[in-house]
């Protein structure tokens, strides 16, 4: 017969993100709405908000977003 081990979960339960990874997402979850609010306000035929910086703030946001879900705390850095 195997030998089963029984293996308990520790007391300490971690979540799966750091403090950190949830601020950065927060703050790229910020720009892809503020990009898109910028968008429809100043919805001009040619406005350089509309057509150039809003762009740029939304897939800063969704990179923002992608940085905070990949990034890890190095080991001495644990919460």
């Amino acid at each position: 017969m195997a030998h089963r081990s029984s293996s308990k979960r520790s007391a300490r339960t971690s979540t799966v993100f750091a403090q950190r990874n949830y601020v950065l997402l927060l703050i790229g979850i910020a720009l892809v709405v503020v990009g898109f609010a910028a968008m429809r306000i100043d919805n001009q035929l040619e406005s350089f908000v509309s057509l150039y910086l809003a762009p740029l703030l939304i897939l800063g946001g969704y990179l923002e977003v992608i940085y905070a879900i990949l990034w890890r705390p190095s080991s001495g850095e644990e919460e």
